[in-house]
């Protein structure tokens, strides 16, 4: 089964049987259970915003979720060929109720989904996304009458809103980055990043060399962005002598660079160096997830300022960044929040911020990741037959490292004096997931080995 729900959206591969894959009837019925509760809490003229990636199935998608929200009476601002950062800033610019963006992020091409916004263009809570859930299942909608049906309303212009967000934010100045005369290769995975990007960077006075970046839909590569996918860029940055190679994934809201000696600087230390600049200019915590590198924190307390952890998934971000007041926060996989934009990851803000960072230092993007402290991560999981009790094995593993600094909040992250480890379970395939990090990659490497040891001899 490749159909997946969760409190967030729902994403499956194309094709095949219904509640089963991604079929265009689990399209209509998702898309109908969230103008559902739109209407109920905005009777009057409600509307969504809708955007999408350049994925193949993105054209078929979008018409069935734009026709669905209009028989529901929900009219739909409609920004088509967009990034999940850019309906973010949309949903509240345009005073809407909320929106869907349709892409499956980093999956491959033949994946796709539904990711759902509140008010305020950030995801929904989990108390809306379970009633979601509850009302595609039992597929009782109430569709509108002729008279009542929604309005289609396109709008094209957000990428040009969205670049002027970023220029104007306070700590951008597009003229110092355009003295600084970068050039840059941009790998936009042939989606929506190969317009927005380079779009964004000639308006900060960069010249861009691009490399996949037509829409096509048809991923030259894996779309996640790891080192091991990134050979065409990490030689093009070489080739052309260029300062730096940007990457996205479809969806724009991972950023990863390539330092100008084709070494990756390595997307962990995305948000490490953009919080480094902020914090620089500004007093406040930082957050991320349990499972991103411990750099955050060291760069934090370089600083003076407080680091908090939240757990994994982007909206227990933004709840930590709220309650602590955070100035930036994100995610290790190449994700920042800059709460002076959108609470939502967003690559654009984490370009501009980087180049800002890097033209003020004035230094090689080699010599910037060579500043900061050097872990090492190991991501593995370990599979369980379906009647092993993963709850309990997760508990066992808490009180026998007790004395260590425990956190549960998540699973079970152990933080030793030189290492951490990270369990979780996964919601939907009875797996355990082990992130290790550690101040080498060989400890990285035995310290999750024993643990994947340890765990399976309590299974």
């Amino acid at each position: 089964m490749t159909l997946i729900k969760s409190i967030s959206g729902i994403r499956g591969t194309i094709g095949g049987k219904v509640s089963d894959n991604l079929t265009p009837l689990d399209i209509v019925k998702f898309t109908a259970a969230y103008a559902s509760i739109i209407k109920q809490a905005h009777p009057n003229a409600p509307k969504l915003v809708v955007g999408r990636d350049a994925r193949i199935s993105g054209p078929m998608v979008q018409s069935l979720v734009n026709a669905t929200l209009i028989g529901m009476g929900v009219s739909v601002i409609d920004l088509d060929l967009s990034t999940t950062p850019t309906v973010a800033i949309a949903v509240p610019l345009e005073k809407a109720q909320g929106g869907i963006i349709l892409t499956a992020s980093h999956n491959p091409k033949q994946w796709n989904a539904l990711k759902l916004l509140n008010e305020k263009g950030e995801f929904i809570s989990n108390e809306v996304g379970q009633r979601v859930l509850a009302l595609a299942e039992k597929s009782d909608f109430d569709f509108s009458e002729v008279d009542q049906l929604g309005i289609h309303i396109p709008n094209t212009s957000y990428l040009d809103i969205h670049i002027k967000e970023v220029l104007k934010l306070s700590l951008v100045d597009p003229d110092k980055i355009k003295q600084a005369q970068l050039t840059v290769v941009v790998d936009g995975v042939n989606s929506s990043g190969g317009i927005y990007i380079p779009a964004l960077l000639e308006a900060l006075g960069v010249k861009v060399i691009s490399l996949f970046c037509e829409p096509t839909g048809h991923f030259p590569h894996n779309p996640e962005p790891l080192e091991e996918h990134l050979t065409e860029l990490k030689q093009k940055v070489t080739e052309t002598r260029a300062h730096l190679g940007i990457v996205v994934d479809p969806d724009v809201d991972r950023l990863a660079f390539i330092c100008e000696d084709g070494s990756m600087f390595g997307e962990e230390y995305t948000l490490v160096a953009c919080a480094d600049y902020v914090l620089s200019k500004t007093s406040g915590s930082t957050v991320s997830n349990l499972s991103s590198t411990r750099a955050l924190a060291d760069v934090t307390a370089k600083h003076g300022q407080k680091y908090a952890a939240a757990a994994v998934g982007e909206v227990n971000v933004v709840q930590k960044m709220k309650d602590t007041q955070a100035v930036i926060g994100g995610e290790g996989n190449g994700g920042i929040i800059y709460p002076e934009s959108h609470y939502g990851r967003d690559a654009l803000v984490g370009v501009a911020l980087f180049l800002m960072h890097l033209v003020e230092k004035k230094q090689k993007a080699s010599e910037l990741r060579a500043s900061y402290p050097s872990y090492f991560m190991r991501k593995d999981k370990i599979s369980l037959t379906a009647d092993i009790d993963v709850d309990a094995i997760l508990q066992t593993m808490a009180s026998r490292y007790s004395h260590e600094k425990v956190e549960t909040v998540d699973g079970v992250k152990i933080d030793f004096k030189d290492h951490w480890v990270h369990l979780r379970k996964s919601n939907t395939e009875p797996i355990i997931r082990i992130y290790t990090e550690a101040t080498s990659y060989d400890l990285a490497t035995s310290v999750a080995d024993a643990f994947m040891a340890e765990i399976t001899g309590l299974s």
